[in-house]
């Protein structure tokens, strides 16, 4: 306690001085802070009440953080499936490719970039994940999104799997066969006989009995070998008439698999080339005392070079078309048999195919055909492929191959059944993942308005007003130099007394 006595005027001015500097403290706080209510000293409901408001906001905030990696989440998905679309109708649209055409092999490349496609919609399945989550990949990539701050509003977004296309619930698009290679082997033999003297001067119009060598009773006929202890050829023999011509022997010949005849009128020559020993044998049953004949030989072989003749072989003649037709049906080339034409010949028109290997073996005389899908060689000459036993495959050389998955058109249609149904799936899914973002996204602009009138009616409590503050820091600024100088003033009343001292 102070000793010293001030008047009352001085003690007045002086509380008034302390007052208007207080007030002004205060008021350059609030300038400075920008906030009227500080501390709950200044006024404890709108400081508690502001900090609930604002401390909401917070959360809120940290949950919009979330929301938007949601957000991303989904978009990410949803990108991964606009490009499965695309790979989807891309697949389809090699398995119409593959409807346009009958080739097996064409179809087998179409089926082969097919399953290329599928492996390709799997890896993009397995890239769209965002901030390890994968709306594509399947179990455990579920994604909940919370919107409140007690986590009572929420949406949870189911993943499909994408990443295996095979999955029922999924794309249900199954790998496709890929097809396996069948191989098979025909032989090519054949040997050349001629006989002259007994056909000289006749004409395939000439009847046998103008020959010395045969009269009515004769049984001209094809033996095996060895020659005359062999047996009779099934179907070779003739009898001969008073009518039968060189014509009429020419067409039994020729009636046996893997034999054939030709007569040539200029020097009047009967050619048989066989695919099998064989002799052509006069029994000469119309003589009262029968002296058989061998009228020509032919001693067959396997073909041992490529440049041999095909027309060597007793089953291919010059003038013969061979075909080559896929499984389907579908030709693929064709060969046209002339008198230079030799095995190489064929195996070049063979390894021309796409997916077909031919090779002639020398030692054996075979040709190995591989092909990747069915494949067929077939002659307009019913001796194409005769075998031992002088029979004969009307069918020709056939290979057996595993089919692809689009061998046929009922398997295409199936795919393209399949594909439809994924892309309806596709299509089901993308609008609820557009469904899910719309939700967040709805949700997401909410929490930033929510946030926003938060923090605006916490700022209505706490904040101050500059323009309010501004002029009671200048009104408080006058006050203060009014105050000091009342003060001033005040204090001159007791000099005056120090003046009457003097």
């Amino acid at each position: 306690m102070s000793d010293i006595s001030l008047t009352s005027a001085v003690r007045s001015n002086l509380l008034s001085l302390q007052n208007t500097a207080d007030l002004l403290g205060r008021t350059q706080n609030r300038l400075a802070t920008g906030n009227k209510v500080n501390s709950a000293l200044d006024n404890p409901g709108a400081f508690f009440t502001a900090s609930g408001l604002q401390d909401r906001a917070s959360d809120l905030s940290n949950l919009l953080d979330d929301i938007g990696q949601g957000v991303q989440t989904i978009r990410a998905a949803d990108d991964g499936i606009s490009g499965i679309t695309k790979l989807v109708e891309s697949a389809k649209a090699k398995a119409n490719q593959a409807l346009q055409t009958q080739s097996q092999e064409e179809r087998r490349e179409f089926a082969n970039q097919y399953n290329e496609l599928l492996g390709q919609i799997e890896d993009l399945a397995r890239d769209a994940s965002y901030g390890g989550k994968n709306l594509l990949g399947g179990d455990g990539n579920d994604l909940t999104v919370i919107f409140n701050e007690d986590n009572t509003s929420s949406l949870t977004i189911d993943a499909v799997d994408y990443t295996d296309t095979t999955l029922s619930d999924g794309l249900n698009l199954q790998n496709l066969d890929r097809g396996a290679n069948g191989a098979v082997t025909f032989n090519l033999t054949g040997g050349s006989g001629t006989e002259t003297s007994d056909f000289a001067g006749l004409k395939t119009e000439s009847l046998l009995t103008d020959s010395s060598s045969f009269e009515v009773g004769d049984v001209i006929e094809l033996q095996t070998l060895p020659a005359g202890s062999g047996s009779q050829v099934s179907g070779s023999d003739i009898t001969v008439s008073a009518d039968t011509t060189v014509q009429d022997l020419l067409d039994q010949l020729n009636s046996v698999a893997g034999v054939e005849a030709t007569f040539d009128e200029g020097d009047g020559s009967l050619t048989i080339n066989s695919s099998e020993n064989v002799t052509l044998r006069n029994t000469d049953a119309g003589a009262a005392t029968p002296s058989p004949t061998d009228l020509l030989t032919v001693t067959a072989s396997a073909f041992n070079q490529g440049t041999q003749l095909l027309s060597e072989s007793g089953g291919i003649s010059v003038g013969d078309t061979l075909t080559f037709t896929d499984g389907n049906g579908f030709e693929v080339g064709t060969l046209e048999v002339d008198e230079t034409t030799t095995v190489n010949d064929l195996t070049t028109a063979l390894n021309d195919l796409d997916g077909v290997n031919a090779q002639f073996n020398s030692g054996t005389g075979g040709v190995t055909l591989e092909s990747t899908v069915d494949f067929s060689i077939t002659s307009d000459n019913i001796n194409f492929n005769s075998g031992a036993g002088f029979a004969v495959d009307s069918d020709g050389v056939n290979i057996d191959a595993d089919d692809s998955g689009f061998a046929s058109d009922n398997d295409i249609n199936d795919t393209i059944t399949r594909l439809n149904a994924a892309l309806n799936n596709l299509r089901a899914q993308a609008g609820t993942f557009g469904t899910n973002l719309s939700t967040v996204e709805i949700r997401q602009d909410f929490t930033k308005r929510v946030i926003n009138n938060l923090e605006t009616g916490a700022g209505l409590l706490t904040l101050a007003d500059t323009n309010l503050e501004g002029a009671n820091l200048l009104a408080l600024q006058t006050r203060q130099q009014l105050s000091s100088s009342a003060l001033s003033l005040a204090a001159q009343a007791d000099q005056s007394v120090l003046q009457l001292i003097q």
